[in-house]
């Protein structure tokens, strides 16, 4: 399966903390979180043409992420707002099924944009 989704926050914003009220010291999914959630999902729905229906075989992925503009970041900072929206979909149960993952930058596009294939995970024979 292959998705081009939106650009994900990096995890420096995907969570907030409040620090005063009912849910002080928990650690939350932020507003930017929640909306890149919505729209993955919308996403996923206009390309699949339906809910998916959540797998759950083991899963390997190859990620490119194409952000919208030339900022230094760390490739490893978008990894769990993309992988929580595909969750949240319903494309598998659990991120824990993603076995092996292969992630690059791609070039700078307007607005950014991640391509996403997703295949079951085939283990690598081992020869010992």
């Amino acid at each position: 399966m292959k998705l081009i989704l939106p650009f994900p926050p990096s995890v420096n914003t995907y969570w907030r903390a409040p620090n005063k009220g009912p849910l002080k010291g928990r650690h939350l999914i932020s507003a930017k979180g929640r909306e890149y959630q919505s729209a993955a999902c919308a996403a996923i729905i206009k390309q699949l043409r339906r809910l998916p229906k959540p797998t759950t075989a083991d899963v390997a992925v190859e990620i490119i992420f194409y952000p919208p503009d030339a900022r230094r970041r760390d490739l490893d900072n978008y990894n769990k707002a993309l992988f929580d929206a595909l969750t949240h979909a319903g494309v598998w149960k659990d991120d824990s099924q993603v076995k092996r993952m292969l992630v690059e930058w791609g070039p700078v596009v307007p607005k950014g944009k991640v391509e996403i294939t997703i295949s079951k995970y085939e283990p690598a024979v081992s020869t010992a």
